[in-house]
């Protein structure tokens, strides 16, 4: 599997589920409807695109955020 992630990109990723993760589970803005749901399943989406460097809708789109590949 090729990286089409940057290190910018990975860390913007991580810092975005993190805050989505506590506004799900440290808050109670979201609620516990389609909102909560929502939130906890991007996050997840963003934490692991990010350890594995590789978003598949960037590849389908064509975009390559990584500068070294």
């Amino acid at each position: 599997m090729t990286t089409n992630m940057g290190k910018l990109d990975c860390a913007l990723r991580i810092l975005i589920a993190a805050m989505l993760l506590y506004m799900a589970l440290g808050t109670s803005v979201l609620g516990a409807g389609l909102l909560f749901w929502l939130a906890l399943i991007v996050a997840g989406v963003f934490t692991l695109t990010a350890f594995v460097g590789n978003c598949p809708l960037y590849r389908i789109i064509g975009l390559n955020t990584c500068q070294d590949c």
